[in-house]
Formats: structure tokens, C-alpha cells, sequence
């Protein structure tokens, strides 16, 4: 047998060998797989009962919202959804529950969700009373201007210097916040988002300083009436919420995200992130791990 025969065997074999184990993947019994989790993991009741139930939110495009047909949908829900296909293949068996941004970490240690995904920062304290999964889109702060402006880029706010008008939410840190990446501008601190928003339209500024999502979803469907300055800063970890002391459920969860991230099963995620972010996703290279 030549070498061209032995590597044409070889090839064969390592095919049967991959169909074998993508087919093992895609047949694995629910009931099977709950009975590998311990008694009291929650991964056994989540198999058992048919259903995940989702905390989260209805207001916040592009995270959790209703859609025109009154559909929720956002990238929160998305991620519920990845979660349910990798529980039964189906996504669609899954309960949302509507919660308060405060309620996200009590409904999880009471057990009344069995994981709350709504946007939120992860922090040390936080993790103090909850596990989080991996995380699933890092947020920031970005620059929002208006198309038709002769200083819609970043490098023209900062050419700008003390001129620069920049709206922001009402906090402590606001000023310090804008300062970072336009250290001469002026500072207009708004008491709600709506309002840093319609500071920027009426042109009493020439930059709204929101989050990086808002900037993106804005932009992208309303290219007419919003710009991305194209500068963002201040990373921030967004994690769903988890009961402590549960290691089979963290570690589903967090394997069900890496895959839908970073492996095999992208297709929702990445859907998911073009349409609320207007970008594709950077492209995945087998090979070395950057996850």
C-alpha cells in the first residue's frame, strides 16, 4: 500500500470517527443526561421539569424588548434561547419571567428563576451572593453624535477640546467617566437616558455619552438620525446570574455559551448580535483558543 493509500484510509477513518461522535452529541437521551447531575443540582430539575425558567426584563432594547409584534425578543432573550437548545434542543422551552433590574439577584437565590439573564455587570461584590456564567458581550461607554454634524468623530470631539459638549446619565462618576477619553470637554450630567438622548437631537450637545449597545442598536437602525463617533472605553462584563453552590448547572451554563460563542453552534448568537448590534461577529479560527 502507498503512501497515498494509507493517508486516503486514514482520512476515512478519522471521518467515521468525527460522524460518531457529532451523532453520539446530537442523540443523548434528556433523562440520561439528568440523572448524571447530583440530586440537588438544578440541572436535574431544569431536565425534568421540561422547561428553563429565564429572569429578565421588557424594556430595554436591545437587551429585552417587544418587538412590533409584540414578540420578546433582544439579545438577553436570545441567550435564554441558546440555553434551552442546549437543554432539549428546542428553544423555545423556556418560561420568561418579567423581573425588576433589583430583583435579579434574590429571584435567583430563591429559587423563584433558575437564572436571571438581564444585562448585568459583573462586579466582586455581586459575585459574593451569586455565581455568574462566562461572559457574554463585554459593554462599555461610546460617543453618539448626529450624522449631519461637522464633528461627528471622535477625533473631532477631541479636536474640539473645551467646545465639546458631551451629555451623560446623572452620577457620580459621570464627569470623571467623560474625562477619561475627552479630557477638555464640557460635561452636561441629565437626570434620565431619554433626556441625554433628546440633548443631542435639539443639539444642546454634540455628543451623548451612553452605553456601547445603545450606541450600536441606535445607530444601525436609524443611520439617519444617529452616528457611532466610533470611540468606547470602560470595558464591563455583562453575566447571567446564578444560584451559588450549583457546579453542574455553572458548568452548563457556561459550556452552552462557550459553544454558542466560540465552537460549533454560532448560528444564534451570531444572528442575534448582527441584528441588535449592526456587526458581525469577529470571525472564529480553529486552532488556538481566544475565548
Amino acid at each position: 500500500m502507498n503512501d497515498t493509500s494509507k493517508r486516503r484510509d486514514f482520512l476515512k477513518l478519522a471521518g467515521l470517527a468525527t460522524a460518531g461522535v457529532v451523532g453520539a452529541a446530537t442523540t443523548v437521551d434528556v433523562q440520561k443526561a439528568a440523572a448524571q447531575a447530583a440530586p440537588d443540582s438544578l440541572l436535574r430539575t431544569v431536565l425534568d421539569r421540561g422547561k428553563v425558567i429565564v429572569g429578565t426584563g421588557s424594556t430595554n432594547a436591545p437587551w429585552h424588548f417587544e418587538n412590533d409584534a409584540g414578540e420578546l425578543v433582544g439579545m438577553d432573550i436570545t441567550m435564554g434561547r441558546i440555553l434551552a437548545k442546549g437543554l432539549f434542543d428546542d428553544t423555545t422551552k423556556v418560561e420568561f419571567v418579567m423581573q425588576d433590574p433589583a430583583q435579579r439577584i434574590p429571584n435567583v437565590t430563591t429559587n423563584k428563576v433558575d437564572i436571571s439573564i438581564q444585562f448585568m455587570t459583573m462586579t466582586a461584590q455581586r459575585s459574593q451572593l451569586i455565581h455568574f456564567s462566562r461572559p457574554y458581550y463585554v459593554e462599555g461607554i461610546a460617543l453618539l453624535t448626529l450624522p449631519n454634524a461637522e464633528n461627528k468623530t471622535f477625533d473631532k470631539l477631541l479636536a474640539g477640546g473645551s467646545a465639546t459638549r458631551v451629555s451623560i446619565l446623572q452620577n457620580v462618576d459621570a464627569e470623571a467617566n467623560v474625562h477619561i477619553v475627552l479630557p477638555e470637554s464640557q460635561v452636561m450630567q441629565i437626570d434620565t437616558q431619554a433626556n441625554v438622548l433628546q440633548a443631542l437631537e435639539s443639539k444642546r450637545v454634540d455628543a451623548a455619552a451612553v452605553d456601547l449597545s445603545t450606541v450600536r442598536w441606535l445607530a444601525s437602525r436609524n443611520p439617519d438620525k444617529y452616528f457611532d463617533a466610533g470611540k468606547s472605553w470602560f470595558s464591563m462584563l455583562y453575566g447571567a446570574a446564578l444560584r451559588q453552590g450549583d457546579l453542574d448547572w455553572l458548568t452548563f451554563v457556561n459550556t452552552t455559551f462557550t459553544t454558542a460563542m466560540f465552537g460549533h453552534e454560532t448560528a444564534l448568537y451570531d444572528a442575534a448580535f448582527k441584528d441588535y448590534f449592526g456587526q458581525e461577529p469577529p470571525a472564529r479560527h480553529p486552532g488556538f483558543p481566544v475565548i
